[in-house]
């Protein structure tokens, strides 16, 4: 019984988070773009989206903090790592330039394609083809023992 609540559960709160996204305009490339461009014709209203995310996980992780359990009984499992490499910050800045020349970040892209939005979709396949060039390179730089390396 408990595999069909967790799998219930992770399906509302995405159906949850999908609909907030699309509440939120941030679904809406030419929004998240208007959002972006400071120089331009600025578009603040995104801003009240994402403060209003940034306050509900302040909240939720000071209170998870305080938690060893999920509500349904799974274990938290918190970060620790807390430094600032240079792989966060360069995929930080790749992260950041996909979003402003697409208008699409990873889960507004998902929500999209519900839509049939085929601006989603070509953003979708392009994430996909980078993740899966990044496996492969990591891979291929970092072998696992026991498994032929490709070099």
């Amino acid at each position: 019984m408990k595999p069909h609540i967790d799998t219930l559960s992770s399906f509302i709160v995405g159906l949850i988070f999908g609909l907030g996204l699309v509440v939120g305009g941030m679904t809406d490339p030419a929004k998240v773009i208007g959002f972006l461009d400071i120089a331009g014709l600025w578009d603040p209203s995104l801003a009240f989206v994402m403060g209003g995310a940034l306050i509900v996980g302040v909240i939720a992780f000071r209170f998870a903090r305080q938690r060893t359990t999920t509500f349904l009984g799974g274990a938290i499992r918190m970060p620790t790592k807390n430094d600032l490499d240079q792989r966060l910050v360069i995929g930080s800045l790749l992260f950041g330039a996909g979003w402003g020349l697409a208008g699409f970040c990873p889960g507004p892209a998902l929500t999209s394609l519900g839509t049939g939005n085929s601006k989603a979709m070509l953003f979708v396949l392009a994430m996909i083809a980078g993740m899966a060039l990044f496996e492969g390179i990591e891979r291929y730089r970092h072998p696992v023992p026991g498994n032929p390396s490709p070099r």
